[in-house]
């Protein structure tokens, strides 16, 4: 995975080859574990992506690995066996990323909720939301717990009256009786978990698996795809017997695109805001505070790099328009962390970080949003004009069942092409969860074993942040003579940096604010360090002075798009 200059050199590598056995539109997580699982059999594999790697959907996830209690009300069985067995798994698959996270459920009554939620499920939640008290949800713990069973990687559930829950979380609100404790796990960072995904499946290719992003599919012609450069505008034709449309919300529109118009989609909308407050931080106690807010919404606080997720809300979207976290959201917010933390101080002023994005699920109709099935399907058509082309569209997929979502699709994919399988990806390790270090003992062998001169205290934030492959990071910053710490990120140094630009598809400086660094996330994407970075990184990408100043600019609005601001603005520019 290389750039040169200010070229993405692996889209260059389409053009100079444009044909593959599958062609896979789409590069989020669910895109890329397809690209993964069908270069693992030797298949000839190409991705296209029209932005950057999960910057879609799969960039506006909740950061959670889970088995989906709250599915189980919608009688989604099947989704939460599967999605429970995929976190069991990615607990040893990518332990870098992937950990165990303890949830606490606050309960405001005992009995509620028992016979209203049947006609829940029967109506597909119309009505008037009934609570869900604490008999409701011990059943559902109780069948969650069942699911793990024969190879559970996590605890089971426990309950506490009222003064048992106060003494754990003293700042609950008073009037809690019962608190619900179970275990699913936290997904750390999700995009450079899916940067490990995209690398397996390059280093598994072996020059057969080729992915591009900022690459789009605009058309369809002589039963070949047409395929667009982004950077360059430059449109050439793609060949390939198998077509699979990953492209999550999008599907519909990326169906459209090459002539095969669908009604596949439904998507909702999910916003978050991240807060710098320590005493929320603290009142959270560590754990994940999940519960149901007044209007019968499932909800969340979470603790996640020293600084606190809410969300997230579930509203119908108009694909049309950019997804933004509106303030009528952020008030909705504040007051769900008022209901079970009363006593905690929040404001606007305390949002470091806001996201939006769009749930890839199917077209629902009347449904009522929080009741549309998260599990997923696949739609099979040929390509018009090309009856030898067929095209598989994902419907639905998740973070949590990516894996296993992937395999559904290469298996499509291999039987279209008369190929068997030839291994599994369960139980294999994802980037750098290979031989990650799983005890303190191993730990601190593994870091005296690299330090390599750059210190323990770095090693050891390094294989925290990278997993194992912090060893090809650790050797580029020992190669590098004009490594040093960033001024205004110390914990960032600049040769670290250019590897990221120099290995991991960055064409823009957004690439590394928002995907490949945590730096937006937590709040620290201002413009001084926006500047420090793109300068850091310009030798690599062959940015000149004026590129530079273009990249900060561009960047730094890119971590405020969620903003309504933000997007009045871009609008405002486009009118212009």
């Amino acid at each position: 995975m290389t750039n040169t200059n200010a070229e993405n050199a692996t889209a260059h590598s389409l053009t100079a080859r444009p044909s593959a056995e599958v062609l896979i539109i789409g590069g989020g997580i669910n895109g890329l574990a397809t690209f993964r699982d069908l270069a693992l059999q030797g298949v000839d594999v190409a991705l296209v992506e029209k932005n950057d790697f999960v910057s879609g959907a799969s960039a506006a996830s909740s950061h959670m690995i889970h088995g989906g209690v709250r599915y189980l009300e919608n009688g989604e069985f099947r989704l939460v066996h599967e999605a429970v067995t995929e976190r069991n798994a990615l607990l040893q698959t990518a332990p870098h990323y992937v950990r165990p996270l303890q949830t606490t459920i606050p309960i405001f009554s005992t009995f509620s909720g028992i016979l209203a939620a049947p006609f829940r499920f029967l109506r597909h939640g119309s009505g008037k939301p009934s609570e869900r008290g604490a008999v409701l949800i011990k059943i559902g713990l109780v069948i969650y717990d069942s699911f793990s069973r024969g190879g559970g990687r996590v605890r089971r559930h426990a309950f506490h009256g009222k003064k048992r829950s106060l003494e754990i979380l003293p700042d609950l609100n008073r009037g809690v009786k019962y608190t619900a404790s179970y275990w699913d796990a936290s997904l750390q960072d999700p995009e450079r978990l899916a940067v490990d995904v995209l690398r397996d499946g390059i280093s598994a290719g072996a020059g057969n698996a080729r992915a591009a992003n900022y690459t789009s599919a605009v058309g369809a012609r002589d039963g070949k795809i047409v395929l667009r450069d982004e950077q360059t505008g430059a449109e050439y034709d793609f060949a390939a017997p198998v077509v699979i449309n990953a492209a999550g919300p999008w599907t519909d529109l990326t169906n459209a695109a090459i002539d095969e118009p669908t009604h596949y989609m439904g998507g909702t909308k999910g916003s978050h805001i991240v807060l710098d407050n320590p005493e929320l931080l603290a009142a959270t106690g560590g754990r994940e505070l999940f519960f149901e807010h007044k209007d019968g919404r499932i909800v969340l606080i979470y603790p996640l790099k020293g600084r606190v997720l809410i969300g997230t809300s579930d509203l119908e979207h108009d694909m049309s328009q950019p997804a933004i976290c509106t303030e009528a959201e952020v008030d909705y917010f504040l007051d769900l962390i008022g209901h079970v933390l009363p006593d905690v101080d929040v404001d606007r002023s305390q949002i470091v970080y806001r996201f939006s994005g769009v749930r890839p699920l199917p077209g629902h109709g009347d449904m009522a949003p929080g009741f549309v099935s998260r599990d997923y399907r696949i739609e099979e058509s040929s390509l018009t004009g090309a009856a030898g082309v067929s095209v598989f569209s994902l419907v639905g997929g998740k973070w949590t069942t990516f894996r296993a979502s992937a395999e559904s699709l290469t298996n499509r994919a291999l039987a279209s092409l008369g190929r068997d399988r030839r291994r599994s990806t369960l139980g294999l390790a994802i980037g750098g969860g290979a031989g990650y270090p799983a005890t303190a003992r191993a730990r601190q062998q593994w870091i005296t074993a690299h330090d390599s001169g750059i210190g323990r205290v770095r090693t050891a934030a390094l294989l925290e942040r990278y997993g194992t492959v912090a060893s090809d990071v650790i050797a580029a910053i020992s190669a590098d003579a004009d490594d040093m710490q960033l001024a205004t990120l110390p914990e960032y140094s600049t040769g670290e940096l250019r590897h990221i630009a120099r290995t991991e598809h960055v064409v823009h400086l957004a690439d590394i604010l928002l995907r490949r660094t945590s730096v937006a996330f937590v709040g620290d994407a201002d413009d001084a360090s926006a500047a420090e970075i793109a300068v850091a990184i310009a030798p690599v990408l062959g940015w000149d002075a004026a590129r530079i100043e273009a990249e900060v600019s561009l960047g730094v609005a890119a971590v405020h798009a969620a903003e309504p601001a933000a997007a009045h603005a871009a609008s405002e520019s486009a009118i212009a």
